[in-house]
């Protein structure tokens, strides 16, 4: 399926407004989620759903993770003769600053993208605020709407600063933004759909506000360019800060949540990795966990989520913890409330442990011997 009617444009380009050993050498879109995906992984499948076969991401300074993630889109079916993935230049750190995500200096930078296009319609999203919809339903009721440009919005269920509160009036038209959301404002999920004959008009009359995001810049003349809503009722995780990334995994534990997000008919695609099923020796436990492929596991694992490659040696055990790519737990060693970046090596007989409420956070670490065996 191609869809006819709009092509994709994804912001990767933006930091946090939190500091955190997990971005030291990668962008928020490829920070490693659930195992086996990273957060650009489900815009990008939102899109291939869809039939979106043209999509543009907005890359970031530190590029070299992502790039090595999406290569030439083939994992998506974005690898085309026309139309496919294009890797497009922007401001190197986007923004800071919490809101939404669509800086103007990098539409208006990526100007030619969009006049390119014969689709008439640009569906744009971020990457840190993840969920699994049906585009082409926001699409017919951007249509049906009349409206210049639909921003695609959730009931707020808990106080969040970084998400985008939008205000909205009776006839589901917006009349004004403002930074931070409480329990049961009106969310913006950093989605949404523009004409594209609308947003070059924007491009170019809004070239001195190049410096605010899209809607910052819209907000003084929602009387004259009509930005309608939609309100989405499906699962949305927000990942802004170790925290959330924590708390949000330990949720997709459940799975009456997490078949919200990963719906068979609406797959989340990933880079694909030949990769031999996870070993597990005699004595081993493993319990409401996530174990990816690769995995050698002759501890215990309880509540945990693990990448591919991690090994749990016998006697270690790991407990309410995110353990990320080619990690190793040596015999004896214990693991709790805490998320390990990749390659790191917990030595025989230590425990790391974190609580629920402060976890332990270690940044990825070289390449030992005992790191490049588990690979």
């Amino acid at each position: 399926m191609i869809n006819r009617k709009a092509i994709g444009y994804i912001t990767a380009n933006y930091s946090s407004t939190y500091g955190s050993v997990l971005l030291k050498d990668r962008p928020i879109a490829s920070v490693p989620f659930m195992g086996r995906y990273r957060l650009i992984d489900f815009p990008l499948s939102n899109m291939m759903n869809a039939g979106i076969k043209t999509v543009g991401v907005v890359m970031p300074g530190n590029y070299r993770s992502l790039i090595d993630h999406v290569g030439s889109g083939k994992d998506w079916g974005l690898d085309r003769k026309k139309g496919g993935l294009f890797l497009v230049p922007g401001n190197a750190y986007g923004t800071t600053k919490g809101g939404m995500r669509f800086l103007l200096r990098d539409i208006i930078s990526n100007k030619t993208l969009f006049q390119r296009s014969d689709k008439p319609y640009v569906v744009m999203m971020g990457t840190n605020i993840i969920f699994n919809m049906d585009l082409n339903t926001i699409i017919e009721a951007h249509e049906n709407s009349g409206a210049q440009m639909t921003v695609v919005y959730c009931k707020a269920t808990r106080n969040v600063e970084d998400e985008t509160k939008l205000e909205i009036g009776e006839n589901g038209r917006l009349t004004g933004v403002s930074a931070g959301v409480v329990y049961g404002d009106n969310a913006s999920m950093d989605c949404c759909i523009v004409n594209r004959d609308t947003l070059l008009e924007i491009i170019d009359h809004y070239q001195a506000a190049d410096y605010l995001d899209l809607l910052e810049a819209l907000q003084g003349d929602f009387g004259n360019i009509d930005v309608c809503s939609y309100e989405y009722k499906g699962e949305v995780v927000g990942v802004f800060s170790e925290k959330s990334l924590y708390r949000r995994s330990m949720d997709l534990l459940d799975q009456t949540v997490a078949d919200q997000l990963f719906d068979p008919e609406r797959p989340i695609l990933t880079k694909a990795h030949d990769v031999p099923p996870s070993r597990y020796a005699t004595g081993s436990h493993a319990c409401n966990s996530i174990i990816s492929a690769g995995c050698i596991i002759k501890g215990t694992v309880r509540n945990s989520i693990l990448s591919r490659g991690v090994v749990v040696e016998e006697g270690a055990s790991v407990t309410n913890s995110i353990i990320n790519q080619s990690c190793v737990i040596k015999s004896g060693a214990r693991v709790e409330n805490a998320i390990l970046d990749k390659n790191n090596v917990v030595p025989v007989n230590t425990e790391l442990r974190g609580t629920p409420e402060n976890i332990l956070v270690l940044g990825k670490a070289p390449l030992t011997s005992d790191t490049t065996i588990a690979r």
